[in-house]
């Protein structure tokens, strides 16, 4: 197995709500939801960086979500 290393994390009261509010909703740790949203990240990061927009589409709209 990999090697693993420690970070310390500090989030304002509404960051870390959130992702309470997150591993709650889909039943995973902090650790586990953070791991998730760093490989979306990445994955969107390169999918950008190779000229692909972002969009968000509903039932009725479209919008492209512009990333900074």
């Amino acid at each position: 197995m990999s090697d693993k290393r420690t970070m310390t994390l500090n989030l304002s009261e509404a960051e870390m709500t959130a992702l309470e509010e997150l591993c709650v909703k889909k039943d995973l740790s902090k650790t586990a939801v953070l791991r998730q949203a760093l490989r979306l990240y990445q994955t969107i990061d390169a999918r950008v960086d190779q000229g692909h927009k972002l969009m968000l589409e509903g039932t009725h709209e479209k919008s492209e979500l512009m990333l900074l």
